[in-house]
């Protein structure tokens, strides 16, 4: 029998898979995948489906569903704490865990869906502070040599939403990500002025990482970015677009009250100002997917989508956003059998 994809990723959609298979071992896992390669049978590798839109016809080979299991720390006053972190512990699982035992950096990452393997292939981020910062290596098994390798973090050519292991699509499979972590009650510096002004303190200051957590979460709700079944605003895959980085001169193109940010040699705006500006406000669409009502940045399943809609949806706003802004949208979820 086939297993619906729908089943398995937050948006709710996604056609069938021709054969799922469920890896809670890295070696089932490393042998699942390496089987599939060597008879040249397509592979997609899931975690916590979070990021993904998956075709309504489905996906024609094997799913691979991540569910290893398995952290493994060491705390010291001169050293901090050294995580060792299977590819499929759930992401906010671990953050919660790190905050409850004083291990600091991870709270702002907090209610971020999704699977461990995952955060190093996007380099998650949010509220200020990115994952790569708190990486210290990535376990993977590269498909194309048939061998385990261990990148350290310098390797791992982190970017914004970007590294190695994203560029390099379908080469690494990763099985573990360790961590290094300060050891404290205190959060890292708060960078973001949003969070910093819900927490009363000044940009760079620093609060106690289980008031930040706190308040990350409150943040993230109301924006209908924590999942849950009972709220159609969460029925998505959080930010359906990334911020563009634009050169100067595009940056000096936009109205002056645009947002910018440095961001290396370009300048980094939001995604989020641009669709608002180009017309397209929380709650946009009369179909069966549209904007959230709280956040213009997911895109939503009512509760009756198919993946169709979204993408209908998805080249509505980058054409809009196109046409009024002269900036393409780039999707920031990976697109399974589909394209916008």
């Amino acid at each position: 029998m086939t297993e619906p994809l729908a089943n398995h990723t937050t948006f709710r959609l996604g056609g069938p898979a021709r054969r799922f298979v469920e890896a809670t071992t890295e070696q089932q896992l490393i042998d699942t995948v390496a089987d599939c390669d060597s008879r040249g049978e397509p592979v997609l590798v899931l975690g916590g489906g979070s990021n993904v839109l998956i075709a309504d016809e489905g996906f024609d080979g094997t799913v691979v569903k991540v569910a290893t299991r398995g952290v493994r720390a060491e705390a010291a006053d001169c050293s901090g704490a050294q995580l060792e972190v299977a590819a499929g512990e759930v992401w906010d699982d671990l953050v919660a865990r790190a905050v409850a035992a004083q291990w600091s950096g991870m709270e702002t990452l907090s209610g971020i869906p999704g699977s461990v393997g995952a955060v190093p292939i996007q380099n998650v981020g949010a509220y200020g502070a990115e994952v790569a910062t708190l990486i210290q290596r990535v376990r993977t098994w590269n498909r194309a040599e048939g061998a385990i390798r261990t990148f350290a973090a310098a390797e791992c050519g982190f970017g914004y939403r970007d590294s190695r292991f994203k560029r390099e699509k379908g080469r690494h499979l990763v099985l573990r990500v360790d961590f290094q972590l300060p050891l404290g009650e205190l959060g890292q510096p708060v960078r973001y002025p949003e969070l910093a002004r819900a927490l009363g303190v000044a940009v760079g200051q620093r609060a106690p990482a289980s008031r930040v957590r706190e308040t990350v979460l409150a943040i993230r709700r109301r924006k209908g970015m924590v999942l849950d079944a009972n709220d159609h605003d969460t029925w998505s895959a959080g930010s359906f677009f990334t911020n563009p980085i634009l050169t100067p001169e595009q940056a000096a193109s936009l109205p002056a009250e645009a947002p910018r940010f440095s961001a290396g040699e370009g300048v980094k705006t939001s995604a989020a100002w641009l669709i608002q500006h180009a017309g397209f406000p929380a709650g946009h669409g009369s179909g069966p997917a549209r904007l959230s009502t709280r956040h213009v940045l997911a895109l939503t399943n009512r509760g009756h989508a198919a993946t169709a809609d979204v993408l209908a949806l998805a080249r509505e706003i980058r054409d809009g956003v196109r046409e009024r802004f002269g900036i393409t949208l780039v999707p920031e979820v990976n697109l399974v059998g589909v394209s916008i």
